[in-house]
């Protein structure tokens, strides 16, 4: 039972996809509210029902990053991000590689995400790091339907842009990028594989008063990480706080998310769904914590607990922003 579990902790830390926890997806007693058939009947289809983005910060050797100028009629000769809409059976690495040609000429090599991005449950922007391997940079007598021109900028701030949000997402980038000093969360890349909805896994944790060992939280059935649908109707932050009030009731104690810790997606098989796996953490004691329902506590192995716990400090997880 416990290799059970550390085996699943132990695959998430690596970035890895379960194989099947999905048969136990807990929906929420609050989205199925007069729901005939108690459960959600929102099926994810790229480009209709729910909207994939991919965007790119990458920053050379001299601090400079990869703009691009929009060729669109909505915003032509703005300035933006490598970034666009992830194609019907497309993943997330060929999009972004994809993205990235297209608009500047360039070929990326992907090296990590650095921020998730969601609005409700319908729109994601999944942001990611690399290095560029091949390629020409795109000049104005290159314009296309894709883009203008693409530069290497010093100072955003010399160019008018599209938007203001790509603005988190440079400060996000020059920060995991510049940063050598300081730890921060291994490369990430998106695991393949293919889920029919939109999930959100938990990895919870507390410590033992009485013995000072880290537990974290499973089912009793298959001795899988609590997971649950997301409702596309609502933020994940409320999806968020209604799963942890029905896993340890409405006075759930004080508790913290901190980030991803793996990223499933796969448009190239069946189903356009992806499962996003969160990482939380009580600063009470578990002896304080009730659970209620089919969960329960589990210790876990000297080993495996230095390494959760080494990911739970600031920056050692993939952000996740709720974009309201």
């Amino acid at each position: 039972m416990s290799d059970l579990v550390e085996n699943q902790v132990q695959l998430l830390l690596a970035g890895q996809a379960l194989e099947n926890d999905i048969f136990n997806v807990h929906t929420l007693a609050s989205d199925t509210t007069g729901a005939k058939s108690g459960q959600l009947t929102h099926i994810p289809i790229c480009l209709k029902t729910v909207t994939y983005i991919v965007a790119a910060v990458v920053i050379n050797d001299q601090g400079e990053v990869l703009m691009i100028q929009e060729a669109k009629a909505s915003c032509t000769g703005k300035w933006y991000l490598p970034a666009g809409r992830v194609e019907k059976n497309e993943n997330l690495i060929s999009a972004v590689k994809r993205e990235v040609l297209e608009e500047t000429g360039l070929v990326i090599a992907p090296t990590t995400l650095i921020l998730v991005e969601c609005a409700n449950g319908t729109w994601f922007r999944f942001v990611f790091t690399g290095d560029i391997v091949g390629g020409i940079l795109k000049t104005p007598d290159q314009a296309n339907e894709e883009s203008l021109q693409a530069c290497w900028v010093r100072n955003i701030n010399d160019l008018p842009l599209r938007a203001n949000d790509i603005i988190y997402l440079l400060d996000r980038g020059k920060s995991y990028v510049s940063n050598k000093t300081i730890p921060q969360h291994p490369h990430l890349m998106p695991v393949t594989k293919s889920h029919t909805k939109l999930l959100l896994r938990l990895i919870v944790t507390s410590k033992k008063r009485a013995t000072n060992r880290l537990h974290v939280l499973s089912d009793t059935e298959q001795y899988n990480p609590p997971i649950c649908e997301l409702n596309p109707n609502r933020s994940l932050l409320s999806i968020l706080h209604s799963f942890m009030t029905e896993i340890f009731g409405n006075d759930v104690p004080q508790h913290k998310p901190h980030g991803l810790l793996s990223v499933e997606f796969s448009g190239e098989q069946e189903g356009d769904g992806l499962c996003l796996t969160l990482l939380v953490s009580f600063k009470l004691p578990l002896e304080d914590v009730p659970v209620i329902g089919k969960y329960i506590w589990y210790e876990l192995s000297e080993n495996v607990a230095e390494s959760l716990a080494a990911r739970l400090p600031r920056n050692m997880t993939v952000p996740l922003k709720v974009v309201r």
